[in-house]
């Protein structure tokens, strides 16, 4: 069976003709279901949409269900495995007509699938053993008919020939009957002695022609009687009858006769049918001794049309003679015609012309078409406004009379007759019902003009939101609202991006989660379209709201926590009550009460020393700082926003309690990790730092030469007056409010040894000195030390001061309103210049041409 199906699958062949709307296929038998038959858009000339918009399907006789359609592909495909021989049996060629609809227009074609054989029968003998009694006075040259072999299948695949196994009496004669089919005969060519050998046993073998071929054998036992020297013989060489396929079983149908021209028992003759195989399904039997012919079984003129049936004679003694039997069926009209609606909607638009197809009807009789009882006449009963025209061959269309009024007559009930010309008549009746659809002609409208709608952010992607209804009042189909949501933009984004909307039930869904730092609403268009044809639409406008939530913690922009050096916070000892130490800064992106931010001192190494602002985080000493108080201070801050929950940040500060650098730089720079300095290590350092001041003096030495030369060269620009005006950033003081602190930079600030002809003047600040500690620069702090002692001079003019203080703070990536510069200038007094460097730099330079009185 396996090879069989793979033989079939490459001998796949089909044969495609289009003539006048028709198309015939051949396919072979045996096909496994959901093989291709044939590419049905193709061969039409149509493209698979036009096959599905026009809900293409096919039209089947009866039980045919074979073949199926694929829609979407366009091709036709076995539905169910196809038995030539269970449809045509001899019949050939076999085929079955269906039809294919198409609506939209209505389009109809007609198939023909031819099924070819398949070689799945071996040819078969009716017996398993062939016995032969043979008078041994049977003279040479006598004929044995013996059984046929049968096999199902036809055309090349059927019986093409017998051979007879090789001996000395026998050979072996093939003949064809009109209708194609082989039959043998076996020819005695040498006399038989029962004497010398009373039994012969032989080998029949009948071989088809397909592929692979197949056979069949059977033996025949000869049994060698003594003398009968005359065979039987028919009156008639072929017999012929005629009869209706609706006569009754045990009816005689013919009656043959043969004569043996011996006497006695040897004269005595019986009938049989020759090449019938046991399971036959042959309606016909024949009485062995009289030669009538009846009826057994059911014939049926639309299955098999005629018989052709080989008739033995037989005496006593085995000799025969053959003759032909060939009986033909008459049709009767005996089936009723069968409607089949193959196409049809159960309504009509009230709009429709008249002429418009309803329906069409597929009117199918099963008798023979060239006489009356096929022809067929179909009609409507009663008085609708409707009417039957011809399409095709046994087809007919339904069509519209007259134009429709829905509000009238909102449905009609019709029933169609068909009938044929037999007699007598057979007719048979379908009922259809039959609504007038409406027209659309009214557009969606919503509850409200527009709509509002709230969501709060951080909500999870799918969340609903808001839900919108229209109402249409049209009629089913025409009334069925769906939504859609307008291409607008939002931010540079489609707002699909943003939102979706359930276009069955209105329902605007969240897409992603929102951000009200990003976005603070959505406006979008909501249009609700009805499903007629052509659709009527209205319009909606949805805004969409984002509510703000605590979901941002605080962020503190000063001071800037480092992890490579130690930012501490300097405070005179002699400092007094309320003195203003530092002001934490910080920022909460939310709004309203979630930015509202309060200050708390969370740890510190002296509490009673310190305390926080509650609302500006200024850091000020709440008692007169003593000797007692240590040198290094250490504070804890907590940032806390106002939301439900709030969240909180922490910085922490170092203040350097101290009225001296060495005291400072004795408590900050004691760190365990400088006791893990190796000697190569310090060797290196020392190296370094001696290269260093080797450069330093002699860039020093070279920057003064030119300096002095410049002074000289442009001594008149040192009379101008310049003002320094301290600036202090935005909202430093300010108590109410949180406080911001901008992008900070770091900037270097140079004073010459003439700066005391400079016009700059400098005002005391009102806030402490800032120094910047790193454990590993001892010897960059020995040299501020050193330098210190002219700057803590009382009124000591800053000639040779060419001094630099460079202020690290770390930059956050935080947009600010402006840009702040501070830089620090330490005088005597160890007051701190505050000034906006962005602005005072473009005065410099207006004022002086050259850069030689600031860096």
């Amino acid at each position: 069976i396996a090879s069989l199906g793979w033989r079939i699958s490459i001998l796949l062949l089909c044969v495609v003709a289009v003539v006048s709307g028709q198309i015939r296929y051949s396919i072979p038998e045996e096909m496994r279901k959901g093989l291709f038959v044939g590419d049905l858009a193709k061969d039409l000339g149509l493209n698979v949409k036009r096959l599905v918009s026009g809900r293409a399907r096919l039209v089947l006789d009866g039980d045919n269900k074979y073949v199926a359609l694929d829609q979407n592909k366009g091709h036709i495909v076995v539905n169910e495995r196809i038995d030539r021989e269970k449809i045509c049996a001899k019949k050939s060629p076999c085929s079955f007509s269906l039809e294919i609809v198409l609506e939209d227009p209505l389009e109809l074609f007609s198939i023909t699938t031819e099924i070819q054989d398949v070689n799945d029968h071996a040819p078969a003998f009716p017996k398993k053993e062939i016995n032969l009694e043979i008078s041994e006075s049977t003279p040479t040259g006598t004929v044995f008919l013996l059984d046929s072999a049968a096999d199902p299948d036809v055309g090349i695949n059927s019986l093409q020939s017998y051979s007879l196994k090789a001996n000395e009496h026998f050979v072996l004669k093939q003949h064809t009957r009109s209708d194609g089919s082989k039959y043998a005969e076996m020819m005695l060519q040498s006399s038989l002695d029962r004497e010398k050998q009373s039994k012969h046993t032989l080998i029949l073998t009948a071989v088809d022609g397909g592929e692979p071929q197949r056979s069949g054998r059977v033996k025949i036992h000869v049994s060698v009687l003594d003398a009968n020297d005359n065979a039987p013989v028919f009156t008639e060489s072929i017999y012929r009858a005629s009869v209706l396929e609706n006569v009754l079983r045990g009816t005689v149908i013919a009656r043959v006769s043969a004569t043996d021209a011996d006497q006695g028992y040897n004269g005595n003759v019986t009938y049989s049918f020759t090449h019938l195989e046991e399971d036959s399904s042959c309606p016909f039997e024949i009485n062995s001794y009289t030669g009538e012919v009846k009826l057994t079984g059911v014939i049926d003129y639309e299955v098999t049309p005629n018989y052709e049936i080989n008739i033995q004679a037989r005496d006593p003694w085995g000799v025969v003679g053959a003759s032909k039997l060939i009986i033909e069926i008459a049709d009767v009209n005996d089936n009723s015609p069968v409607i089949t609606m193959a196409s049809y909607s159960g309504k009509i638009s009230e709009d429709s012309t008249p002429g418009t197809v309803v329906a069409l009807i597929s009117v199918q009789d099963k008798d023979s078409d060239s006489e009356k009882n096929g022809q067929i006449r179909c009609s409507i009963d009663g008085t609708v406004p409707f009417k039957i025209e011809s399409s095709l061959t046994n087809y007919y269309n339904l069509v519209s009379d007259q134009h429709f009024d829905r509000e009238s007559v909102s449905e009609y009930n019709i029933t169609i007759t068909a009938r044929d010309f037999g007699s007598p008549p057979l007719s048979s009746s379908t009922k259809l019902h039959l609504k007038i659809s409406d027209v659309n002609d009214n557009a969606p409208v919503f509850d409200k003009n527009s709509y509002s709608a709230y969501i709060t952010e951080n909500n999870s992607p799918g969340f609903s939101i808001f839900a919108v209804s229209a109402r249409d009042s049209d009629w089913n189909q025409n009334a069925r609202v769906s939504y859609l949501l307008e291409d607008t933009q939002v931010n540079g984004s489609p707002v699909s991006s943003y939102v979706s909307l359930n276009s069955e039930t209105g329902v605007i869904s969240a897409v992603r989660s929102f951000d009200y730092e990003q976005i603070k609403e959505l406006q979008l268009v909501v249009k609700a379209q009805d499903g007629g044809s052509p659709p009527l639409s209205s319009n909606v406008t949805v805004k969409i709201l984002i509510q703000d939530q605590n979901d941002n913690p605080p962020q503190v922009l000063y001071p800037v926590q480092t992890g490579g050096s130690m930012v501490a916070e300097m405070v005179p000892r002699s400092a007094d009550v309320g003195y203003l130490v530092t002001k934490v800064v910080a920022v909460d992106v939310d709004s309203g009460q979630n930015a509202w931010l309060s200050y708390k001192l969370q740890k510190a190494t002296d509490r009673a020393l310190f305390e926080v602002g509650l609302q500006n985080g200024e850091i000020r000493t709440i008692r007169q700082v003593t000797d007692k108080d240590a040198v290094k201070q250490r504070l804890t801050v907590i940032v806390e926003d106002n939301g439900q929950p709030s969240r909180s940040a922490t910085v922490v500060v170092n203040v350097a309690v101290a009225d001296s650098f060495p005291e400072v730089l004795s408590e900050f720079t004691d760190f365990p990790h400088d006791k893990e300095y190796n000697d190569n290590l310090t060797f290196y350092l020392v190296l370094a730092l001696a290269v260093v001041s080797f450069l330093f003096i002699t860039c020093l030495v070279v920057i003064i030469s030119v300096k002095i030369y410049r002074w000289r060269q442009s001594r008149v620009l040192y009379q101008s007056n310049l003002p320094v005006i301290p600036y202090y950033p935005p909202r430093y003081s300010d108590t109410l409010g949180t406080g911001t602190l901008q992008h900070v930079y770091n900037y270097e600030v140079c004073r010459t040894t003439d700066s005391r002809k400079s016009d700059c003047k400098f005002g005391r600040a009102g806030s402490q000195n800032v120094l910047i500690m790193d454990p590993s620069s001892t010897g960059t702090m020995q040299r501020i030390q050193s330098e210190k002692s002219i700057l803590d001079e009382p009124d000591s003019p800053l000639e040779v001061t060419q001094y630099c203080v460079l202020t690290f703070i770390t930059i956050k990536s935080i947009p600010f309103r402006s840009y702040i510069l501070e830089l620090f200038f330490y005088i005597p007094q160890k007051h701190v210049i505050r000034t906006n460097v962005k602005n005072d730099i473009a005065y410099f330079k207006s004022k002086h041409n050259n850069s030689h009185s600031w860096c």
